[in-house]
């Protein structure tokens, strides 16, 4: 049995009062209303945070549905919106559950006193796990809804409908009730019994509908606010001194000549040093005039040697698929590939640098920060300040991009110390060089694969090994008699592998994986005489994979030919958050250049139920469009834990002249529960562009990105 409170207050038992929220605050903020609390999101919850109390609740509530006294639907999640749409697909979730009109619902997304914890946006996990539970929510809200509608008309509740918010007799529709009529300040306690029935495919109204993005008149305007945005009376602009490089440390450090610049602060706590001032030109001026020394202790390895490197280290792999018995399947293959592929370290990018801007409000700190997690970033402010939790308010406004890349936020960490040290309203926000310098990048990747097949183009053995790119789409996918995976990872407790701080870049690891796996697909079907797409079809068991293949080749207009036609056409497919992608690709090359345009990509994708077609259409646009740049140009050099890459000038991103015509094929299944959309087709891009390239010339791109210098050296083996 569930309780659903109908209340201006939130019950008092210590259950409903872990989720951290003010009451008067949160209240204040609502008026009156239902105020419904559901369990059932598959997230896990949060560790401890260093001696503060564990983030969890009980059955880990994580969906807050309120209607207010005007019938307003408001839905309070820890997700945040950075760019790829939940703010209007939980919205179209939210109010086809609740039977109200689109305008009428909204979204308060990561506020740590208004929402309840979450442990982060990532995996395109907002609408595939927590829009599933809070379609449950607002489910059970709806069957309060129906209860006191039918106290309210005296008639029972199978004898009513609803539609737009209002409650109605089925056969006198002019006996009725809206929600703003029967949520008018009641103070009244209710229970429950079971899950009152999400709606089934048949009834959706608005899920499955394209909808244009709701914030997207705000972006386009630049009304929309990031943290770099805020300002405050009397507030500091904060440049904090950085060691050059990973493992560097401060010996010592003269802030005398910066102290020279009129209106100059200098805060040094230890190690941590900053500079302050109300204009941000002066803070940067005065950073360059500290004088410090570092010590280093940098591993020998660059951008060129890393791969042996990996190789070396020594850590023992684990196996992570195994069936059959790969001396077996080489006995029987008629042919054995061996292929060696290289995938450099690669940035986040993202067109906000990480920002924080926080200020004291009496014994709490308030901070708007730019990040994926507001509640980790919470505990993280929390543990560093040796402060409460309730003392620490995070709020998430936009995020001008993340890709995994704003899960850890020093930035905010920075700028609550400084701010609990001058007591001032303090910015934080990186520059660019600091950008590149301090975020954590995609590892470089190593992937050694074996693979044979027989005389009827069957495969019969893979051989697989990825080295520190993680398991994400290491799949093998075929059907293959004979198979093993091993992956070799950055372990704690021993020796580092990485020369700096790594971390999760969109669909981490996938992109690595898939490009190898799908070049030695193509590589298999040049050397048995087949086309590329009939080799892949014969290999495959996996129905949903077949059928996005086929879908993606007829959007493409793909017609089966002899390897090495001439014709520059390449194919990928594979596997991310549950969803099923196929993306076929046109591609052109100079052959006195080398280098590559795509023209044209045609991209499938079975997401299960897709909630809204335009967002999801957009997702796959960008992802085909950020494929770009790791499959052609973006990569970090380095020296050591030094990077080289400081900004746009020496790392290229895709330009406007180099996106393809793009053609986008949904199969949506709205009878099954949502998968992800934010990724899927950024994995395949690489692949098919290698492939691609091999069509048209013959060459072999074993490395990405594939660069102009490394294809006119792939052309000369051919």
């Amino acid at each position: 049995m569930r309780k659903v409170i109908i209340d201006k207050k939130m019950e008092s038992s210590g259950n409903r009062r872990r989720v951290m929220i003010p009451r008067r605050d949160f209240f204040k903020y609502l008026g009156g209303g239902i105020v419904v609390l559901v369990a059932g999101c598959k997230t896990k919850p949060a560790e401890e945070a260093r001696g503060q109390e564990r983030r969890s609740v009980p059955k880990d509530f994580n969906a807050f549905v309120h209607v207010s006294e005007d019938g307003t639907v408001t839905c309070f999640t820890g997700k945040i919106e950075m760019g790829q749409g939940p703010i209007t697909a939980l919205r179209q979730e939210m109010a086809d559950e609740m039977d109200v009109p689109f305008e009428n619902v909204k979204m308060v997304m990561g506020d740590t006193d208004l929402c309840p914890w979450d442990d982060g946006t990532w995996g395109s996990t907002s609408v595939r796990e927590y829009g599933q539970a809070m379609r449950q929510a607002a489910a059970e809200a709806r069957s309060i809804l129906f209860i006191l509608a039918s106290e309210r008309l005296k008639v029972p509740v199978d004898q009513l409908e609803v539609t737009k918010g209002v409650i109605f007799v089925k056969n006198n529709p002019d006996k009725k009730a809206s929600y703003a009529q029967l949520t008018e300040g009641k103070k009244i306690k209710r229970q429950v019994t079971g899950n009152p029935a999400m709606k089934g495919a048949s009834d959706f109204k608005i899920i499955t509908k394209p909808f244009k993005r709701t914030d997207s008149l705000e972006k386009v305007t630049g009304e929309a606010k990031y943290a770099g945005d805020f300002k405050m009376p009397g507030m500091l602009h904060a440049r904090i001194l950085r060691p050059p490089s990973y493992r560097a440390k401060l010996v010592s450090a003269d802030t005398s000549e910066a102290e020279k610049i009129k209106g100059i602060q200098v805060v040094r706590d230890n190690d941590f040093i900053a500079v302050l001032h109300e204009n941000r030109d002066m803070a940067d001026a005065a950073i360059v005039k500290v004088k410090a020394e570092f010590s280093s202790d940098e591993m020998k390895v660059n951008d060129k040697t890393v791969y042996d490197h990996y190789f070396k280290s020594g850590t023992k792999g684990a196996v992570v698929n195994k069936s059959g018995d790969i001396s077996e399947g080489r006995k029987s293959a008629h042919m054995v590939i061996e292929s060696e592929f290289h995938h450099a370290y690669v940035a986040h990018a993202t067109i906000e640098t990480h920002a924080a801007f926080a200020v004291k409000d009496g014994d709490r700190i308030k901070i708007w920060v730019s990040a994926q997690t507001p509640f980790l970033t919470q505990e993280t402010i929390a543990a560093q300040l040796n402060m409460p939790l309730d003392k620490i308010h995070v709020i998430v406004p936009y995020v001008g991009g993340g890709f995994g890349g704003k899960g850890d936020n020093p930035q905010a960490v920075e700028a609550a110390r400084i701010t609990m040290l001058t007591g001032k309203p303090v910015m934080v926000e990186y520059t660019r060089e600091e950008e590149f310098l301090y975020d954590t990048t995609r590892p470089a990747a190593l992937i050694k694969l074996a693979s044979g097949i027989d005389k009827s183009g069957r495969i019969t053995f893979w051989d697989y090994n990825a080295y520190y790119c993680g398991d994400r789409g290491a799949d093998t996918i075929y059907n293959v008699p004979h198979q093993l995976t091993t992956v070799y990872e950055e372990l704690e407790n021993e020796p580092p592998v990485h020369p700096f701080a790594t971390g999760p870049w969109r669909a981490p690891g996938n992109s690595n994986n898939t490009f190898a796996r799908e070049m030695q697909m193509t590589l298999m079907a040049s050397k048995a005489g087949i086309d590329q797409l009939d080799f892949r079809l014969k290999n495959l068991a996996d129905e949903k994979m077949i059928a996005v293949l086929k879908a993606a080749a007829g959007k493409f207009g793909y017609k089966p030919e002899k390897p090495h036609s001439g014709r520059g056409f390449g194919i990928a497919c594979g596997t991310d958050v549950d969803t099923w992608v196929a993306l076929f690709a046109e591609v052109k090359v100079d052959k006195s250049t080398g280098r590559v345009q795509v023209v044209r990509v045609a991209c499938a994708q079975d997401m299960g139920l897709c909630v809204n077609p335009q967002g999801s259409t957009l997702q796959m646009e960008g992802c085909i469009t950020m494929g770009l740049g790791y499959s052609l140009t973006e990569e970090i050099r380095f020296e050591g834990g030094k990077k080289l890459n400081t900004n746009y000038d020496t790392y290229e991103l895709p330009r406007f002249s180099w996106v393809p015509a793009i053609e986008t094929v949904i199969l949506n299944h709205p009878e099954q529960p949502p998968h992800g959309g934010g990724e899927p087709a950024v994995i395949a891009m690489g692949g098919a562009i290698a492939a691609g390239i091999y069509d048209a010339t013959g060459a072999v791109l074993y490395d990405m990105p594939m660069t102009p210098a490394k294809v006119l050296e792939a052309l000369k083996k051919v």
